[in-house]
Formats: C-alpha cells, structure tokens, sequence
C-alpha cells in the first residue's frame, strides 16, 4: 500500500502563491517550493510535470478563485447597474481578502509561463477569460452598450479601474486604504 502524501496540492499551490507574491515569478521554482513546505525537490514531480505545470496550476488556481465571486457580483442583481457596480467593488473586496494571490494576478498569465502550458491549462484560461467577456458583454449590452467605445468604457469600469486601484497599493507593497473599494464602485457608476 502506497504511503499517503505529505503534502497535498494546495499546499504546494499555496507556497508557490506566497513565493510568486514576495519574488514574482521568477521565484516560483521547483526546488524554491519545495523548501518553502520542507518536502524533498523530487516529490514535486510526482505532483508536476515541471515547472511550467506549476506555473500554470498556481496562476488557473488563483484567477478560478477570483472568477468565481466575480461572476457572483455580474450576477448579484437584476438591475444591471448594480450588478456592475458590485463587480467594480468585488475586484477590490476579494484583492483585500487575498492580497498575495491578487499580487500574483497583476503579472498575468505570460510572466507564468503560458506559451510553455499544457493544452489543457490553456483552455481552462480560455475558457475561463471567454467566460469573463462573454458576461461583461451581456451586462454591457443590458445597459445598453452597443458600440464599441460604449463596450471599452463598460470593461474600463468593471475591469481596468478596479484593478488600477488595487495595483498601486499592491505593487508598492502596502494595504489597500479602507476606502478603495467605495471609491472602485464610484468609479464604476460614474462611468456606466
């Protein structure tokens, strides 16, 4: 009978998002993961092909989790206005719950490897971005958005703004201020 594994996924997944928050990517190795959890570097490939396979799993982790309230929010009420604005807020909400996996989201898929991912890590990111535009578009077009400038202001307020709050104060390696997710919908509402 085989021996239970020391360390599950998400704890390997975990330490890779604490090295890919303090170091970026580039600190997310095989061996740096290992020492981070005090498992032997071997025992990561029996979790991961390689490095990329980590890259990929840590990045598709951390931006499914995020997906998942934000669509929650798109979805959060009839009035497609108010579903905007609790989309605009929820990226700065989840980004303070979560501050190491919203710091690792601010790289973006192509610091994390994705021109070396398997066939199946890019279309779970695909699938997960067709996702995303395909319910921007449908609250854009429930406000009436039909054009393209009115399309790009609609992503501009759920996506772009939200985001440009957080990553300032991530970047610089400090707290979000206690008004960062008001000012996030405000934004979001003066430009819808």
């Amino acid at each position: 009978m085989a021996r239970p594994p020391r360390f599950d996924t998400d704890q390997i997944l975990d330490a890779a998002v604490r090295l890919a928050a303090s170091a970026g990517p580039g600190g997310v190795t095989m061996s740096a993961v290992a020492q981070a959890i005090g498992a032997p570097s071997g025992s990561m490939y029996h979790r991961f092909a390689g490095r990329s396979a980590l890259l990929a799993e840590v990045w598709l982790r951390s931006v499914e989790r995020f997906q998942e309230g934000y669509f929650a929010s798109l979805h959060s009420d009839t009035d497609p206005r108010r579903a905007a604005r609790a989309a605009a807020r929820h990226v700065v909400e989840w980004s303070r719950a979560h501050p190491e996996e919203a710091a690792l989201l601010l790289y973006g898929p192509w610091e994390f490897g994705r021109a070396g991912w398997s066939e199946e890590h890019t279309g779970r990111a695909d699938a997960g971005n067709q996702r995303v535009y395909a319910a921007i578009g449908t609250l854009a077009a429930a406000l009436g958005a039909t054009g393209p400038q009115d399309r790009d202001r609609v992503t501009l307020a759920l996506i772009d703004l939200p985001l440009s709050v957080v990553r300032r104060h991530l970047r610089a390696g400090g707290p979000l201020p206690p008004h960062a997710e008001d000012l996030a919908e405000e934004c979001a509402a003066a430009l819808l």
